[in-house]
């Protein structure tokens, strides 16, 4: 499998009366993303809200996407849960539905017991039950989650069906340790996209890019750009989005995302509880980065 080029971590509209997911605004959303040349869709993950999410809406999310995502796109679907049996369950649930692979972030609640012999044993236990792929995932540090030592990352990268890791450090030092560790066995995805540019120069084959929700085709086009070497394009494109994320994703979470969404006439809407919507006096900075990347309007309601 090629994890080649960008990924958008498609977000999860939920009802605004009852709060259940919304499938027929994720439908429409991903029609809309995909009308770009993106490599696949990544649902439940951090932007996905994945957490807050149950193991049936999974399956069944999962189930209506597929038929929106044509053949020649991968839809990846985000597993990681605290128990490796409930990892391993919810893997196979998507994997049924239609699921290209999984995305595995490490067990968090329990922390200090979160070992590198511990981990090791999750995942391998993991890859060796999953129907498909599992690609590591290095969950955001402002998040409260485990690190993955880049020689553990290197380790489970031998397993014959563990084919990446999406980093969403943001620190181009660290992706270039987990280029290295993993060598030839497995690929690496930037999770920033502040750094897309600076992390294919590091080694990292695309990213998995919240910033691909607002401006998929800019995203898209910057990977394009640096695979055939017009370097110069590819940097322009890369100052023009990172203030973007640096704006929207960084600094306002989820909520900034579903509102920018909303001002670009998609189905964005609020987050589930706990997490509350954008506060409305924060909008102003949503519509300015928008402009500022020149995206404002550039989606028909």
């Amino acid at each position: 499998m090629d994890l080649r080029g960008v990924f958008a971590p498609a977000t999860t509209p939920f009802d605004p009366v009852t709060g259940d997911a919304d499938v027929v605004s994720m439908r429409a959303n991903l029609r809309r993303w995909l009308e770009a040349p993106l490599a696949g869709v990544v649902l439940f993950g951090s932007t996905g809200e994945g957490p807050l999410l149950d193991e049936d809406e999974k399956a069944r999310l999962t189930a209506a996407s597929r038929d929106v995502i044509d053949g020649g796109r991968l839809l990846l679907a985000g597993t990681g849960a605290e128990s490796t049996r409930a990892t391993i369950r919810v893997t196979q649930s998507v994997a049924e539905a239609g699921a290209d692979a999984v995305l595995v972030q490490p067990p968090a609640y329990f922390r200090p017991a979160m070992t590198p012999e511990a981990l090791r044993d999750h995942y391998t236990a993991v890859a060796d039950a999953s129907p498909i792929p599992v690609i590591l995932y290095q969950v955001p540090p402002r998040f409260s989650t485990v690190e993955l030592p880049a020689g553990l990352v290197g380790e489970l990268a031998r397993h014959p069906n563990i084919m990446g890791i999406k980093d969403s450090h943001g620190d181009l030092k660290a992706t270039a340790t987990l280029v290295d560790a993993c060598g030839a066995n497995a690929q690496v995805l930037a999770g920033s996209g502040a750094v897309l540019y600076g992390a294919l120069e590091a080694g990292a084959v695309g990213g998995i890019l919240a910033i691909a929700l607002l401006a998929p085709h800019e995203c898209a086009a910057l990977c394009r750009a640096f695979a055939e070497e017009r370097f110069a394009e590819a940097g322009r494109l890369q100052e023009r989005l990172a203030p973007l994320h640096r704006a929207v994703v960084a600094e306002l979470g989820n909520a900034g995302i579903k509102a920018a969404l909303d001002e670009l006439g998609m189905h964005g809407g609020a987050p589930r509880s706990p997490v509350k919507p954008l506060r409305a006096k924060e909008l102003p900075k949503v519509r300015e980065a928008l402009a500022a990347a020149g995206l404002a309007g550039a989606v028909a309601a």
